[in-house]
């Protein structure tokens, strides 16, 4: 199966008991405009990794991986156009639920996993990363570099291994040098290369030696 419709079955399958219906229903549009790289990075990372691991753990922690990006990633849009500061109304209120439950969703599915803490750094440092930017400061890490290195972390422990330094260090200049935010809002795939790189990049055992990370013309 497709990595991407793999991960988007993954994601929707992990919220399809939540209730009420319109909330759902809401969660749901949300992850239909949203980019799948974070789920498929995860993937591809459980499958460079050497191991095995069973399909449904691995497909659990990939939808874990894209519930806190999709949960933050429209946090971020709401304190940019703080929805609450208007007369508001109900669908406001509802963005600002499914963000929340988004993320609680996605933490429930790594918190017995390796990539628990990563999942608790990441969400910390995208709460002092919003304060800084609001407050005119700057920051030198983003929400995009520490999910997809959340992902590799979730992905490459699914097997039973450790997670090659080398693949953290990739995909988080992969995040840092395709803009910023560096994905699409359409569900597309990771650019073309990426996972040829990962394959490779993913078999060094060691991780020791330093990896160049990729550019934007390198796709």
């Amino acid at each position: 199966m497709d990595e991407v419709a793999q991960a988007r079955i993954a994601v929707t399958e992990a919220i399809r008991e939540i209730t009420p219906d319109r909330l759902r229903e809401t969660m749901d549009a949300h992850i239909l405009g949203t980019s799948m790289i974070p789920g498929v990075l995860a993937l591809l990372s459980a499958s460079v990794a050497a191991g095995d691991a069973e399909e449904p753990a691995v497909s659990n922690r990939a939808a874990g991986v894209q519930l806190i990006y999709d949960g933050l990633r429209l946090t971020r849009a709401l304190v940019h156009d703080e929805p609450w500061t208007g007369t508001g109304d109900a669908e406001d209120d509802l963005d600002v639920l499914a963000a929340d439950v988004l993320v609680a969703r996605g933490f429930q599915l790594l918190s017995h996993t390796e990539a628990a803490d990563k999942a608790v750094e990441t969400v910390r440092e995208f709460g002092q990363e919003q304060t800084e930017l609001r407050s005119g400061g700057t920051t030198a890490r983003s929400l995009e570099a520490n999910v997809f290195e959340l992902a590799v972390i979730a992905g490459a422990t699914a097997t039973g291994g450790e997670t090659p330094l080398s693949l953290r260090q990739y995909v988080v200049g992969l995040a840092r040098n395709h803009g910023e935010p560096p994905l699409p809002s359409a569900p597309e795939g990771l650019p073309d290369g990426i996972e040829d790189a990962m394959r490779r990049v993913g078999g060094r055992a060691t991780g020791e030696e330093p990896v160049r990370t990729p550019s934007a013309t390198d796709t």
